[in-house]
């Protein structure tokens, strides 16, 4: 057994020895091998082994097959060959033997929770465009108008212990479905918060998606009277209000979006928020 935090310590410890100080022949295979597997950890399993949110410490099982195959696999200036894909990664590929049917069931997402808004062409379209990080993972109903009420406040205090991406799906009186997704989970804040992951999307009438423009920084701000999302210079590319009852969308430079709605101003039907868990 090859304790996680312990390897971590070695990768130092080897970092700060000269090779020749390392005595012991265990001491001489940590040398050769822990910054391979340090590296491996770190790059492939961030969020498993080294999350700040872990309450226990891991444990990890390697067979000297396998750091046969991490030295070859790192060593490689150049690897052509190889590819490291998660189990859900690796089952969404379709192989020889998988039918259209199969395929298109593994990429659904799973829902947690029941949606009053989200079909499954919606879901479709959504998981081909949310970021690798969040894919093949469930989905979690964060807050839901017909669950939690119509109060913006209500869902900042939804929000208050999550540390993940949420994605917003809104339908409007006209049962037009658009929204939003944000690396960051919406909170009210003196600033803008997010990252160029944040988009702007549509299914009015058939669906686009906005990424961020790279014009400014303007993703994500929120108030106790007000969500705002996009902007620069004049509207923004989504405004809700306190009561999550009016809403509007204009064209903004963050994002280039065109208005998600039919119409600029609109009333909201039902509001929901995903995150991935």
């Amino acid at each position: 057994m090859v304790h996680v935090n312990a390897c971590k310590n070695m990768h130092l410890m080897c970092r700060k020895q000269p090779e020749h100080e390392l005595h012991s022949s265990s001491m001489s295979l940590f040398s050769f091998r822990v910054d391979h597997l340090y590296t491996f950890f770190v790059q492939w399993s961030p969020e498993s082994i080294y999350s700040k949110h872990t309450s226990k410490q891991d444990f990890l099982k390697v067979h000297p097959e396998t750091l046969n195959v991490i030295d070859t696999l790192l060593n490689n200036s150049a690897p052509k060959n190889w590819k490291i894909v998660t189990v859900n990664q690796q089952k969404r590929r379709p192989s020889v033997c998988s039918s259209a049917d199969s395929e298109s069931e593994d990429l659904q997402p799973v829902l947690v929770d029941r949606s009053q808004i989200l079909k499954e062409h919606h879901l479709e379209q959504l998981m081909n465009h949310i970021p690798a990080r969040t894919q093949g993972y469930p989905w979690k109903l964060v807050y839901s108008t017909a669950e939690h009420g119509t109060s913006l406040r209500t869902l900042y205090r939804q929000m208050a212990e999550i540390d993940r991406p949420v994605l917003m799906v809104i339908k409007d009186s006209d049962n037009q479905v658009f929204g939003a997704f944000s690396s960051d989970p919406f909170k009210v804040s003196s600033y803008c918060y997010g990252t160029g992951e944040t988009f702007l999307y549509s299914f009015s009438p058939e669906f686009q998606i906005f990424r961020w423009s790279g014009e400014n920084s303007y993703f994500v701000r929120g108030f106790l009277d007000s969500l705002q999302m996009g902007g620069g210079g004049g509207p923004f590319g989504l405004w809700l209000d306190a009561d999550l009852y009016r809403g509007s969308s204009y064209s903004c430079d963050t994002f280039c979006n065109r208005p998600l709605s039919l119409h600029h101003d609109f009333t909201i039907q039902d509001l929901e928020v995903w995150t991935f868990i």
